[in-house]
């Protein structure tokens, strides 16, 4: 038996490849299915089953391309109701691959039809559980995605949560191997390991949702601190419930090249966003007017899902030459699919053309060290909350990116501000969203608070409430 966790750090996800003597199945792909078919034909066995541990909200999974590909048949828990053809499992039923087998758990809480895949080895010994986002590693699935869906409250779902947790996962063996759906960075849980795969013991010891004393206080502990889902989320349930076009066709479709003129007059026509992929460092130096900037060296699809939001939205690139495809292929992982093309020779075709240019004022730690005066300078802190709560420059105000929508309103266009995130990544998304809505009174600064902690610039954790932004 092989056991393969195919992990994709953009979307903090695992997918799941395991094989027994000539057969296979396969746990929550992503949309490009390439990568398994690989697999499956270097190791020379035959897909037998796609588990899909519930319909996910954070990116569109494979599993319609996949079946369509290997005439593997799809698996879902119980209560699922998919649009598509699919085996809906009945809880406690058991498949056979090769000499292994899988039962099915179901387990609500996080989405009615969450489902954890219990793994049984040639032995008859109960070895691994795939939890998708039921149980993670040092958390548990939030409970608040499926209230629409389920008619129910984040309380209520966080109660099921608890029951699917003490009736289904407990009672396994310490030595079972958990491996979860997503690991640190995905927006699914808020207080993930940076590991990603652990025993079922250690997790029972140290995950502070499954050593809460009663369910009262369970559901009070997960509940708490929640932050909004990102738009995003809703229209990737949608997709993978419903269905979707065969990646192939998007990825053919996105990657028609344009001229200068050419991507001009479709813009022009169509009112397509410009999004603009390259690193900050490049872009502020000059970029096409109204660009957006979100790089792909970096949380590329998460950020394009929680500022875009409408996955229907019409896209046209602006790319490092060769990253195209790669551009391409990781907007599809989250369902954005409306990508009218690219600009061919990427923003120097477009600037050795003559055409319009803009540019951002950046500048380093050091010269916003000189600038900075205390009682008076402006500073916007775009970081999360937590970040800015352990440490910021004195005075700063909090206005972490993923609410960016909200707080432009509360900027006076007249008043001059610094703005920085922790490196320099989110502050130029930021400043780029900024530009193109018309403001142009401030300054990004260049590293981040990383290099502002190392200069002159009073800093502190102090956080006075009516510098944070209010939900």
């Amino acid at each position: 038996m092989k056991i393969e966790q195919i992990y994709t750090g953009c979307l903090a996800q695992g997918a799941y490849y395991v094989v027994s003597n000539n057969e296979a199945f396969i746990i929550d792909p992503l949309r490009e299915i390439q990568p398994y078919l690989d697999r499956i034909k270097a190791d020379g066995v035959k897909l037998k089953y796609i588990f899909e541990t519930h319909f996910h909200a954070d990116f569109v999974s494979g599993h319609l391309d996949l079946s369509a590909q290997t005439g593997a048949p799809i698996v879902y828990g119980p209560t699922a109701k998919p649009e598509f053809e699919a085996i809906i499992a009945e809880d406690g039923q058991v498949f056979e691959i090769g000499q292994i087998k899988i039962k099915v758990l179901h387990t609500p809480g996080h989405t009615m039809e969450s489902t954890t895949y219990l793994l049984i080895n040639a032995d008859g010994k109960e070895e691994a559980i795939f939890s998708g986002d039921t149980l993670f590693l040092g958390d548990v699935g939030r409970p608040d995605l499926a209230q629409k869906a389920a008619d129910m409250t984040q309380e209520q779902l966080a109660g099921l949560l608890y029951d699917s947790l003490m009736t289904k996962i407990m009672p396994l063996a310490d030595d079972i191997t958990v491996y979860p759906a997503h690991g640190a960075g995905s927006a699914c849980g808020k207080n993930m390991m940076k590991e990603t795969v652990d025993t079922l013991g250690n997790q029972k010891k140290m995950n502070y949702a499954l050593n809460q004393p009663n369910k009262e206080a369970f559901i009070a502990a997960v509940t708490d601190g929640l932050l909004p889902p990102p738009a995003y989320f809703g229209f990737n349930v949608a997709m993978n419930k419903k269905g979707y076009d065969r990646f192939e066709d998007v990825k053919k479709r996105a990657l028609t090249a344009l001229s200068p003129a050419a991507f001009e007059t479709l813009v022009e026509s169509t009112g397509a966003m410009i999004l603009d992929t390259r690193l900050a460092a490049d872009f502020h130096q000059g970029f096409i007017p109204q660009s957006i900037n979100i790089g792909i060296k970096g949380d590329f699809a998460p950020w394009v899902g929680a500022l875009i939001g409408d996955v229907k939205q019409q896209i046209v690139l602006v790319t490092e030459p060769g990253t195209e495809e790669e551009v391409v292929t990781r907007l599809s992982r989250v369902g954005f699919d409306g990508v009218l093309g690219y600009l061919e020779g990427g923003f120097d075709a477009w600037k050795n053309a003559g055409k319009e240019t803009d540019q951002l004022e950046r500048i380093s730690a050091e010269e916003f060290a000189k600038r900075f005066e205390a009682g008076k300078s402006m500073v916007i802190d775009v970081r999360k909350e937590s970040e800015y709560e352990a440490e910021h420059v004195e005075d700063a105000y909090s206005k972490p990116l993923a609410y960016i929508n909200d707080w432009t309103k509360d900027i006076q266009p007249d008043q001059h501000f610094f703005m920085h995130c922790a490196g320099g990544y989110r502050s130029m998304i930021a400043a780029s969203i900024l530009q193109a809505r018309g403001y142009r009174n401030f300054t990004e600064v260049e590293g981040g608070f990383g290099a502002i902690s190392k200069t002159e610039v009073p800093r502190t954790d102090f956080v006075c409430q009516s510098k944070v932004m209010k939900q």
